[in-house]
Order: structure tokens, then C-alpha cells, then sequence
């Protein structure tokens, strides 16, 4: 029997940047998919979005896309009506939206720069929670899982995302708390350095080389000196979302290759 069977999963952050890897969302979907469940993929880019979902056809999965803007209110409000309309009901909501673009340090983060990865990171789980929780809290069943970073609890200097990432542990924690008498679960999944396409495409496009830079990275990796790739995000969340998790909620999961060990 599939670990996710009957379920309805919307994964939100479904596309990706380009690249030669498979971003976090994608191969969450497919996951997701595999395991039996109806995935509504979710993205700003619909061209994306439908690659994906042909990958999780390609694996035996189901689904369909949405194209929105989980920045904006209407948006996550579409995004919770739209699956109910299409499915009847929402299982699991996968948050996978985030960005870091243009941080930089206490004293030189712009104003601008701050209030967008704000928006992206955190305002985007608090919009889509809010539309989704009414119907899981209805259900008296639902599972939520935010893709949050090692960041929020190590050492780094950009200092927009690393406070979106803690901010978004605390929001979470909120949700486990707040959501328990409905039979609501709610965890954090905090990945480390990961071979992805967003991880890596934007120092390339920045002047690093390639490989330079993977082998630094994996050279700050305990575990095995190798960084971890999409599909470790994406089992850690098919667990969550399985019930074979169904007594854990209000968790912070690293999933680093060891690299939060050495905090202390």
C-alpha cells in the first residue's frame, strides 16, 4: 500500500530554477505523487509547474497545476478553493517557497531587500495557512510542513534569511500548538547545504565556478563530505506527511548532513 494513499497534497514552490539538479519542491511532488497522492502544484510559473507535473505523471502520480502569487492574499485564497473545487479536500500543505536575493549584513541590508525576502519566505506560509487551515480544522485532520533552513539556528551573515527562517520556526511552533485539538500536525523541515539549483545557479550566474564551489560546500558537510540533494528534503517530508508521523508535530527536522552537530 502507498504511504500516501487517497491524500490530497498541495506543494507550493512546485516549479524551479533551471539548472542540471531537481530544485526541493519538484522532487517533493514526485515524491508525493509515487506515494499515491493528488498533488496540486502550485508556482508563479506555470511553464514550471507543468514540467513537473509531467515528471509526476511519469512516476504513476496525479495532479494538476495552479499558477499564483503566494505573496498576495487573493492569491492564497484561489489556491484553497481551487483544491477543494478540484479534490474535495486538502491533506497536506508543503510549503517550499524562499528566497535570500540580495541579503547582506546588519548594517547594509536595504530596506527593500528586507521586506521581500520577508514577504516571500514568511508572509507566503502565514497567507497560504490562513486559507488552508478553515478547511483542515473542518476535516479535523491536516498535515503542514515548512521548508525553513540550518540558518535559522547557525551562524550567517545574511541577515534577512536567517531571520525569515527563525521567524518561520516560531510561526510553525504556532501552528503545532494552535492546531492539535483539530488533528492538525505541523513541522519544520530545515535543510542544509543542498545541491539544487536555486542553491547553486545563483553563484554561478554570479561569477563562481561550478565546481569550485560544489566541493566547498561539500567540504562543510560532516556527513560523507558530499552535500545533500532534493530527494533527502523530499523523504524527510513524505514521512511527515505519512502516518507513520502521525504523533510528531511542532518539530524542527534538519535535514544537513550533520552540520547543526557541530553548533556548540
Amino acid at each position: 500500500m502507498t504511504r500516501l494513499a487517497d491524500k490530497i497534497a498541495i506543494v507550493v514552490g512546485a516549479g524551479q530554477t533551471a539548472g542540471a539538479t531537481i530544485g526541493n519542491g519538484r522532487a517533493t511532488a514526485c515524491r508525493f505523487g509515487e506515494e499515491g497522492a493528488t498533488v496540486l502544484l502550485v508556482d508563479r510559473d506555470g511553464d514550471s509547474a507543468q514540467e513537473t507535473l509531467e515528471l509526476v505523471e511519469q512516476r504513476g502520480g496525479q495532479g494538476s497545476v495552479l499558477v499564483a502569487d503566494v505573496t498576495k492574499a487573493a492569491d492564497c485564497e484561489a489556491v484553497s478553493a481551487t483544491c477543494v473545487a478540484r479534490y474535495g479536500r486538502i491533506d497536506i500543505l508543503h510549503n517550499n517557497v524562499g528566497i535570500g536575493t540580495g541579503d547582506s549584513g546588519p548594517t547594509s541590508i536595504e530596506e527593500e531587500v528586507w521586506d521581500n525576502i520577508f514577504n516571500v519566505n514568511l508572509k507566503s506560509v502565514m497567507l497560504t495557512c490562513k486559507y488552508v487551515l478553515p478547511v483542515m480544522r473542518t476535516q479535523r485532520s491536516g498535515c503542514i510542513i515548512n521548508i525553513s533552513s540550518i540558518a535559522a539556528i547557525c551562524a550567517i551573515g545574511l541577515v534577512s534569511y536567517k531571520a525569515s527562517k527563525a521567524a518561520m520556526n516560531a510561526y510553525t511552533h504556532s501552528l503545532a500548538t494552535g492546531g492539535a485539538k483539530y488533528g492538525i500536525r505541523a513541522n519544520v523541515i530545515m535543510p542544509g547545504l543542498m545541491n539544487t539549483p536555486m542553491a547553486i545557479e545563483g553563484y554561478v550566474s554570479a561569477g563562481h565556478e561550478r565546481e569550485a564551489l560544489i566541493a566547498q560546500r561539500n567540504n562543510r558537510v560532516p556527513l560523507g563530505g558530499m552535500m545533500g540533494t532534493a530527494w533527502d528534503v523530499a523523504n524527510a517530508a513524505l514521512f511527515l506527511a505519512s502516518d507513520e508521523a502521525k504523533f510528531i508535530t511542532g518539530v524542527n527536522l534538519p535535514v544537513d548532513g550533520g552540520q547543526t552537530t557541530l553548533i556548540g
